[in-house]
């Protein structure tokens, strides 16, 4: 049985606004179960390039049923990949009955460097 590793999901949660009525937010780290995580492929990586500038690292793959937002934040990926990513774009989706198994969608990250 295939089975995924537990990441860790920067989200972002509106907390009140400033002065200047800006939005002022929390950001917490919330374990994500059973994600693949996989190795793309050379065409992803170029294409990844000319559309974002950006090297794509790894493909993850999320499980069907979840709802977190993944567009532009960051996850921590467990060992052997250890290390903070940046997701970029969009994730990708499918029709979740369509799919067999139990990942229906793909979002593309790039290694972080905090600084």
């Amino acid at each position: 049985m295939i089975r995924g590793v537990t990441v860790q999901l920067l989200v972002r949660v509106q907390t009140g606004t400033d002065w200047a009525n800006n939005p002022i937010y929390a950001e917490n780290y919330v374990p994500v179960d059973n994600v693949l995580v996989g190795e793309p492929s050379t065409d992803d990586i170029r294409s990844t390039i000319e559309m974002f500038g950006k090297h794509l690292a790894y493909t993850l793959g999320i499980p069907k049923g979840d709802t977190h937002d993944w567009t532009d934040t960051k996850v921590i990926l467990p060992e052997p990949f250890a290390g903070t990513y940046q997701t970029i774009g969009y994730p990708t989706a499918g029709i979740e009955e369509n799919i067999p198994l139990s990942w229906n969608k793909k979002v593309k990250v790039e290694r972080y460097a905090e600084r």
